[in-house]
């Protein structure tokens, strides 16, 4: 078995994209996800070692240092980072040239050829789920013999058949051991969840049919693969051994609430563990299942709205209506269910109206805390193709190549770039300095602790950001988009 490092490597100061997240820029306020997609394959070899470098501040000098003591190494890439990535293969090899050096992600999974083509340094890719092909690769398999892998070999590119999606997942080792093994849990933080958390999947794929969705796209598969129950079960109680610091169990899936009746069932094993959970959700969520989850100790939803428009929900094919976002947030509040509703502004159709409606809608809604991003059409979604056919993209780099915040790539007709990236400053300031937000917000901190010390951290970051994002606009005038 090859000593194999998984690395999840240097870039952008505060990049929170690397091997868990679906987050792939800086964001306005530290947010460092678990690197868990790494930690599959980890559990599977024993030789291995998971080095998550953003989060512990590691540079790539120190990475490089590392290579002597391995025989493979696998980097977690994604768009932005790709170049900084395939600097960091070259220093691992100038330091140890038998290393042998894969590449992860959807960045590579979707173009294989162009990123082999890219990073002659590159020995192999791994396409899509990539855990028991770094397993064969660990355990010195030709190449040849490795389903969904590129590799490179006397100058020509192989692409092999894809690997079949996963549907054992229960044969998957629990990534809350490697957590345990390799890394520091006070080290990863989301503003929204209660610090320090934990977060795993209980599932992968998504029934969802979300034009701009990454991850299913490119990744995971439109279908919804889960866990059972007894195994989830299992690594929850494995989890508050492993951490008893914990404050808070994050369940990552793409939609955890996508298979309502499998919600119930895990909430039903969840009651008699007595912990505090959070999980993802859509809009057309159930009573029963939301009644049923906050029975359970759910704290947390994160809800994608995205949208105030009823064109741009059907033009994303997000699969919900506005009066359904409205009743999630109703049932929520009654429940005493918090809300983290997630926005976007770019998406097909936008117009100035279109984003005014969205920050009314977000008002209306009146969820707990927001996050507003900058629709991204990456490479292998139906966004991207859509912007690409019409003419749309006015650039492919998705983030600043100085700071690894986003930037805003799409002009549409009558809604220049810069007036969909100056959006998201507005649509922070409209939701959050409203009477009403501030009242309640204050009167949450006054009667708990641990929320008053997560939203003023939370507000002093953000407050931060704001700042150095006009001064950046004053300093490039009407070149907004290319700010922080």
């Amino acid at each position: 078995m090859k000593r194999t490092l998984l690395l999840n490597p240097p870039s952008f100061q505060d990049f929170d994209g690397g091997a868990g997240s679906r987050y792939q820029a800086t964001r306005e306020v530290t947010s460092f996800w678990y690197p868990t997609w790494l930690c599959y394959p980890a559990g599977l070899i024993p030789e291995s070692r998971v080095v998550d470098a953003p989060p512990e501040n590691i540079s790539v000098d120190q990475v490089a240092d590392l290579a002597p003591d391995f025989d493979l190494a696998v980097l977690f890439t994604t768009q932005p980072s790709f170049a900084h990535d395939l600097n960091t293969v070259s220093r691992l090899k100038a330091k140890n040239p038998r290393l042998t050096v894969g590449l992860v992600g959807p960045q590579v999974s979707i173009l294989a050829q162009e990123s082999l083509q890219a990073g002659p340094q590159v020995d192999f890719v791994a396409r899509r789920e990539f855990d028991y092909a770094i397993l064969e690769a660990a355990q010195g398999r030709a190449w040849k013999d490795i389903l969904g892998i590129s590799y490179q070999e006397e100058g020509r590119i192989h692409h092999n058949p894809d690997r079949p999606f996963i549907e054992d997942l229960d044969a998957l080792p629990m990534v809350t051991e490697i957590y345990h093994r390799d890394l520091t849990m006070e080290h990863y933080e989301i503003p929204y969840l209660r610090y320090p958390y934990v977060s795993f999947y209980t599932g992968r794929g998504c029934p969802g049919h979300c034009v701009y969705c990454l991850w299913p796209q490119t990744f995971t598969g439109r279908r919804y693969r889960v866990r059972s129950v007894a195994n989830v079960v299992a690594e929850v109680r494995r989890s508050l051994e492993l951490f008893p610091q914990a404050a808070e169990i994050f369940f990552d899936d793409d939609t955890f609430t996508a298979d309502g009746e499998r919600a119930r069932q895990l909430s039903r094993e969840f009651r008699p563990l007595n912990f505090v959970w959070s999980a993802t959700a859509r809009a057309n969520t159930s009573y029963e299942t939301l009644k049923a989850m906050k029975e359970a100790g759910l704290r947390l939803l994160v809800v994608g709205f995205e949208t105030g428009d009823p064109q741009v929900l059907k033009n994303i094919r997000k699969g919900v209506t506005l009066d359904l976002g409205r009743r999630i947030a109703k049932w929520c509040r009654e429940l005493g269910i918090q809300v983290h509703g997630t926005f976007m502004v770019g998406l097909p159709g936008e117009t100035r109206e279109s984003i005014e409606a969205s920050i009314r809608f977000a008002c209306e809604l009146d969820s707990d805390t927001i996050q507003v991003s900058l629709a991204s059409p990456y490479p292998g979604t139906e966004f991207y193709d859509f912007c690409r056919d019409q003419g749309f993209l006015q650039d492919d780099a998705m983030v600043n190549g100085s700071t690894g915040y986003q930037q805003c790539v799409v002009d549409y007709p009558g809604l220049a770039a810069a007036e969909i990236f100056a959006a998201v400053p507005k649509f922070y300031r409209r939701f959050y300095f409203r009477p009403r937000y501030m009242a309640r917000a204050a009167l949450v901190m006054m009667r708990d602790p641990a929320e008053r010390r997560r939203l003023l951290k939370e507000g002093r970051q953000f407050l931060s950001f704001m700042f150095k994002r006009r001064q950046c606009e004053k300093a490039t005038g009407t070149e907004g988009q290319r700010c922080p």
